[in-house]
């Protein structure tokens, strides 16, 4: 019933069966019921409205039950059947995107009427928009007196998303997950989109398809909630889970009811694995047991060395190898800076770039200080993050390093420009690279007549009395020098060590608050590719 492409059958029939192509017969192939994730900021009404569509096809004695455990369920609309995915928020989603599990079809992102464009808003319209998929803007609580919906739609176009009724493509639906007014129109939305979108998949293949959430159960030991994506699962089926086996002994829908079939597009609550899969994990069903079993045992321990390995990432200076190798044709970006007008005049220089067969996406582009947000968003997209007159903190850039995230930081838009160009055309030979020594925090500011000393506290790395020295406030530097005094425990020091504290004067400067940190750093000569 389905056709494997044959240079990528070996591979797959042993480890990688994420790799795998697979080509379904047009005529095995049937509609499927689309996949919808809501998300939005926090309060602004998320869960209120994914209990409302729920109650309206849940008789009052069922609500409590495995709907509300397994975070996934359907609604049969006017005959037509929606999944929806209750992630936890954005982190979750992204966590997801970035083992490659791709599971939404489309995105609700929900916006209170009463509050606008919100932090966790602007973060889901990136999100939605780095994974390519189609959303739509549901505006709730439009009960409330006084809510001001033609501003929301000033505050969506001023991010780039336009709205239908201002000329754009962005379906822009007024709700109130209160009375349930406007939600029938927003499921009619959903539909729409989703018959756009031509959604397909073969029930009469083996199952493929993606945890959304596991644990280790008392009486049932592992289970999972899975999304079937293609395919149908049946009870008795052999599946590989991620780097785990399954030889399925229950299957329970949304409702709590044992059912023997899920077909695509349906969340199910599955038992008989041998280990607990994490959320993310892709699954694939095996006509043979044993070769399910060896599959999961070499996943198993290729995991393993991959996690000793530590994860590779994206950074400017391979990204001409891999464009080369044909691997690349999209780099994704992310851009953060002191201001607002900088990250847009950065964006803007980077969007002129032309490279044939290359392209730059700018995926988010912010005023403000490098986050760990815009590390996962980094992560699951394979991004780089470009930072304009900003310097990220020791924390960040550790975070960074763990999820394998290029962070480049420059001063002057020109030689931001001109590294990317070099980069896409495989000339990029940096000869400097800085390395940060040491970072401190500054807990007090102590006066003794006429000098003003730094009371701090090393968080990282060392201190040495003859560093080079910034000094950062808000993420944004403000300061260059060296130091012109180390002093611990009043004594002259040569060097303090992370997690004691010192006296620092930074040389021609006296600005200091409590708050700010300063870096130590060095520039190293590095060998060009």
């Amino acid at each position: 019933t389905f056709n494997i492409v044959p240079e990528k059958r070996e591979i797959v029939n042993e480890i990688d069966f994420e790799a795998l192509e697979i080509i379904d017969e047009p005529k095995s192939l049937k509609n499927r019921p689309p996949v919808v994730t809501i998300m939005g900021h926090v309060d602004h009404g998320k869960t209120s409205l994914l209990d409302y569509i729920r109650n309206t096809r849940v008789a009052e004695g069922e609500i409590g039950g495995i709907t509300q455990k397994i975070g996934a369920y359907q609604v049969d609309y006017h005959g037509e059947k929606i999944t929806f995915i209750d992630t936890p928020g954005h982190a979750a989603f992204t966590a997801m995107r970035a083992r490659g599990s791709y599971m939404t079809d489309i995105v609700v992102i929900v916006i209170a009427a009463d509050d606008g464009m919100r932090p966790q808003t602007k973060e889901a319209i990136d999100h939605a928009k780095a994974a390519k998929v189609p959303f739509i803007v549901a505006v709730n609580k439009i009960d409330k007196p006084g809510v001001e919906v033609e501003k929301i739609k000033a505050e969506l176009s001023a991010y780039d998303v336009l709205v239908e009724e201002w000329g754009g493509s962005i379906v822009f639906q007024e709700i109130s997950a209160k009375t349930g007014k406007g939600v029938p129109e927003l499921l009619d939305a959903i539909l729409t989109t989703a018959m756009m979108l031509e959604l397909k998949a073969n029930p009469l293949r083996k199952a493929i398809g993606t945890v959304i959430e596991a644990k280790l159960d008392k009486g049932l030991g592992p289970i999972a909630t899975v999304l079937v994506q293609n395919g149908s699962l049946r009870v008795g089926d052999s599946l590989v889970v991620g780097s785990c086996f399954c030889r399925v002994r229950l299957i329970k829908d949304d409702l709590n009811r044992l059912v023997k079939v899920a077909g695509p597009s349906t969340p199910v609550e599955i038992t008989g694995f041998t280990d607990v899969p994490d959320a993310g994990d892709k699954f694939m069903g095996y006509d043979d047991e044993k070769k399910a079993r060896f599959v999961a045992e070499k996943r198993k321990a290729r995991k393993i060395t991959q996690l000793r390995k530590g994860t590779p990432g994206v950074s400017l200076q391979d990204l001409h190898e891999r464009i080369l190798a044909g691997e690349m044709q999209t780099i994704n970006v992310i851009i953060k800076s002191d201001n607002q007008g900088s990250s847009e005049a950065v964006k803007g220089a980077l969007e002129k770039i032309e490279v044939e067969g290359v392209k730059i996406d700018v995926i988010r582009f912010q005023a403000g200080a490098i986050t760990e947000s815009d590390i996962s968003l980094a992560s699951a997209s394979n991004a780089i993050i470009f930072g304009f007159n900003i310097v990220p903190d020791s924390i960040i850039k550790r975070k960074a390093q763990e999820e394998g995230v290029d962070i480049r930081v420059y001063r002057i838009i020109y030689d931001l420009v001109e590294d990317v160009k070099k980069a896409m055309k495989g000339l990029l030979k940096p000869t400097f690279e800085e390395s940060v020594q040491g970072e401190v925090e500054i807990r007090q500011i102590i006066t003794i007549s006429k000098f003003v000393i730094a009371g701090c506290y090393v968080r990282d790395g060392v201190v040495k009395n003859d560093s080079k020295v910034r000094l950062i406030r808000d993420g944004v530097p403000i300061y260059e020098s060296t130091i012109s005094s180390l002093k611990r425990l009043k004594n002259d020091a040569k060097e303090v060590k992370t997690g004691l504290e010192c006296g620092i004067t930074i040389e021609n400067f006296s600005d200091y608050k409590v708050g700010d940190l300063i870096q130590t750093f060095e520039m190293k000569e590095i060998k060009g590719i």
